[in-house]
């Protein structure tokens, strides 16, 4: 941006036109986020705070004992912390915006969206997968065939297994989400002749359903190390670290 002058405005102004085109223009929306509930009227504060339901009242059936007895529901609150990101600033002057055959201004304010859908994108998928397994989060390890670097192939009797937890942990069926990460996208389509079929048959951002979830693709996945535990976002490499896919119930 054109550095301020004493007692102007410019800089303000500019600023506010850039932030409004970017709000308008910028939806950080992969495939899969489409299927998750928008809460853009929270955006504003630090944090969502979520009224999590109680125990259900149980059903009697053929009951003959009265009064039937009485419980009192107990709520619980949880509370999600929202991130905020920003971009580092890129400076234009009016010189570049007068002399350059181009619409820099809005080749650089494309590039700050783009930068910001791919990064949010990343750590939204980050933040959705379990930090590990547990008896709410389960987590199951690939028994495939080795790929020959040491990595055990994804096979659809896994997705199965991640189904039956699931479901064992009464999990509703409707809006189970599965976003495949590259490497497990390749074994389905080599070890899975219905999967490949769907897969070369589907328009690029369209659902596939099949093993109880509805499938998308996400170049970038969470990363677990050898002992199950997820990594940290952006955290180096090591030769025994392994890619996930994820799994969500959209709805929650």
């Amino acid at each position: 941006l054109p550095a301020p002058q004493a007692g102007s405005l410019q800089a303000l102004v500019l600023r506010q036109m850039w932030e409004t085109e970017l709000n308008s223009a910028f939806r950080g929306m992969r495939n899969w986020m489409s299927r998750i509930p928008r809460r853009d009227q929270y955006v504003g504060n630090n944090a969502i705070n979520l009224q999590v339901i109680g125990a259900d009242p149980t059903v009697l059936i053929n009951n003959t004992s009265y009064p039937i007895s009485v419980a009192q529901r107990t709520d619980d609150t949880t509370v999600l912390a929202l991130n905020k990101y920003d971009t580092t600033n890129t400076k234009i002057t009016l010189d570049e915006l007068h002399a350059v055959p181009y619409d820099k201004e809005g080749s650089v304010i494309r590039q700050h969206r783009e930068v910001l859908t791919e990064k949010t994108g990343e750590h939204g998928l980050f933040l959705l997968a379990p930090a590990g397994d547990s008896g709410t989060t389960p987590l199951v390890n690939t028994t495939g065939a080795d790929n020959g670097n040491g990595r055990k192939r994804l096979k659809s009797a896994d997705i199965i297994t991640m189904k039956n937890r699931l479901d064992n942990l009464k999990v509703p069926r409707e809006g189970r989400i599965l976003v495949l990460c590259p490497d497990h996208v390749s074994d389905l389509l080599l070890e899975d002749q219905s999967f490949q079929l769907r897969y070369n048959n589907t328009e690029r951002g369209t659902v596939i359903n099949q093993y109880g979830f509805e499938i998308f693709e996400d170049v970038y996945c969470p990363v677990y190390n050898d002992s199950n535990a997820k990594k940290a976002f952006g955290a180096a490499a090591a030769g025994t670290d392994r890619n996930a896919s994820t799994v969500f119930l959209a709805p929650r």
